[in-house]
């Protein structure tokens, strides 16, 4: 029927007719995929083949890999022989829970021989000759050399077999005697060593600055000059807090002070401070100075007079973004992360991606913060793979729970939770009863029923192209594929949502030819190679 504001009646100007075809093959079963995807990243396999999805079609399955299973197939061998892999064996081959046979053989894998390669339920195959392992063999690996498993480990000059084990054993309290001796003039020498550099250190605080010689290096007393004593908080996160502070030229700047539980020391420190000064791109928020006193370590940044997209998207009372704006922050927010994975050798992970995290200036163009901090600053320990994976929940893509290493489609996940977020005007997470439900729980019902109006902000009140929004959520649910190697890299999201963008720019100048062309025209402009570090 015609609408409440038309003269005429409904006019048929198209159809369309399909046939639904069933798929004859699945993809690889989702956890294969994520852990050989890790181990690709991990030793940095560079063979053609790898390419697309590990199993399928068969004909050009990985090379090394075999594959069983017609509906979900599962990596059941994998042969890495002689592929120049180096480092400890990863903890990703445990999670091909359906391997028969692994080889690792000829290669220059270090450390110790880890006993979760026993926790693998199928194995019958491990060949480990030729490589630098070194200690014991596991008990639960001899257990299972003595029974189902086919062990090779010959050619590790250091691996401790119960022979070689006893022919050491003379040796060893000569050798630990005089490594205690040892140890202890370096532990006294050490101690002298260092109590020096504190002095020194502690009477002229400006020289511990001189790392970063472009930047300037702020006392505590001008940290607590340019807050006015910490007056105005503007903001809180994982890492401390964020005062408003005013320099002598009077330009203001936001202080953020590392909490001490997030920090690792002055070595990490002065690390993140390097990487920040030389990270230049105009999507991203620029480091001003740094305070580096005793305990007080700090990142000065530029001021971002509107505050965060957290702010305007879900604090009542704040002005409601066009779907214009929504999407121009997108595009900028999406130019950020692009220089960060693209732009940047080596890549630049964020690994945690929020609205809190996307900053909005007087203009309110977009750029990303806290950029590096969670690689640098953690809660926990380092080790080989992380037990507590920085993020935040509900943007934390749920592989990296399990696996505990960042990786660039981790952060894909996270920008297509915000790309939803912008779009529905939903958070992430809402509280329904005693639960909480995700926001990809919510949408995607939706989605499958076609529904776009109760997908689309509803303080948007349909005032956005039914079009640009279509393609906006098909970005989305691309970005947060359950399988992450099917998730785009960010220079084509890039793309896409510029494509998105012309769509709704199209739709709201309808007469205006030229606004495409203008917008395209400066779209093309590549900002990837900008300010290259």
């Amino acid at each position: 029927s015609a609408t409440s504001d038309s003269d005429a009646p409904p006019i048929l100007n198209a159809f369309e007719i399909y046939r639904l075809i069933t798929e004859l093959n699945s993809l690889t079963h989702a956890q294969d995929v994520d852990a050989i995807m890790d181990i690709k990243s991990s030793y940095k396999i560079d063979r053609l083949s790898w390419q697309g999805d590990p199993c399928l079609p068969k004909q050009y399955a990985w090379e090394g890999l075999v594959c069983e299973g017609d509906i979900i197939p599962r990596i059941t061998s994998l042969n890495l022989s002689s592929s120049k892999l180096t480092g400890e064996i990863n903890i990703s081959f445990l999670y091909l829970s359906e391997l028969e046979l692994l080889d690792l053989s000829h290669n220059n894998l270090e450390g110790p021989l880890p006993d979760f390669l026993a926790q693998l339920p199928k194995l019958k195959v491990l060949n480990l000759t030729g490589n630098k392992l070194s200690g014991r063999i596991p008990n639960a690996l001899k257990q299972k050399a003595d029974g189902t498993l086919q062990l090779s480990v010959s050619d590790n000059p250091d691996i401790c077999t119960s022979g070689s084990c006893k022919k050491k054993k003379f040796v060893v309290p000569l050798i630990a005697s005089i490594s205690s001796l040892i140890i202890v003039i370096l532990l006294i020498s050490l101690g002298f060593w260092t109590f020096k550099r504190l002095e020194v250190a502690h009477s002229n605080p400006k020289k511990r600055g001189s790392f970063v010689s472009k930047h300037l290096a702020f006392s505590y007393s001008e940290i607590l000059n340019i807050t006015d004593n910490f007056k105005t908080i503007i903001g809180e996160g994982g890492f401390g807090k964020v005062y408003l502070g005013v320099l002598q030229n009077h330009t203001q700047v936001a202080v953020k002070i590392l909490s001490p539980s997030s920090m690792q020391g002055y070595k990490e420190f002065q690390s993140e401070v390097q990487l920040l000064s030389v990270v230049h791109h105009r999507n991203l928020v620029s480091l001003i100075g740094y305070c580096n006193e005793g305990e007080i370590k700090a990142l000065i940044y530029e001021y971002m007079a509107n505050g965060n997209l957290h702010q305007h998207l879900f604090v009542e009372n704040s002005n409601i973004l066009t779907w214009n704006e929504r999407l121009n922050i997108a595009v900028d927010a999406g130019h950020g992360l692009d220089y960060l994975h693209n732009g940047c050798k080596p890549p630049i992970m964020h690994r945690d991606l929020k609205p809190s995290n996307i900053l909005l200036d007087e203009n309110m163009d977009a750029k990303i913060a806290d950029f590096g901090l969670s690689r640098t600053f953690t809660n926990d320990d380092d080790s080989h793979v992380s037990t507590r994976p920085a993020g935040t929940f509900g943007y934390v893509d749920p592989k990296l729970q399990r696996f505990g290493k960042a990786t660039k489609k981790t952060d894909i996940y996270s920008f297509g939770i915000i790309l939803f977020e912008l779009i529905t005007g939903r958070k992430a997470l809402v509280k329904v009863s005693n639960e909480y439900i995700h926001i990809l729980q919510w949408v995607i019902p939706i989605i499958e029923g076609g529904d776009i109006q109760n997908i689309v902000d509803p303080k948007l009140q349909g005032e956005f192209s039914i079009n640009s929004a279509w393609k906006a959520i098909e970005i989305a649910m691309s970005c947060t594929s359950p399988n992450a190697v099917e998730r785009p890299d960010m220079s084509q999201i890039l793309a896409d949502l510029k494509e998105c963008l012309s769509l709704d720019i199209v739709q709201r100048n309808p007469q205006n030819p030229n606004a495409i062309e203008e917008l395209v025209s400066v779209a093309t402009i590549s900002e990837t190679t900008l300010l290259a570090r």
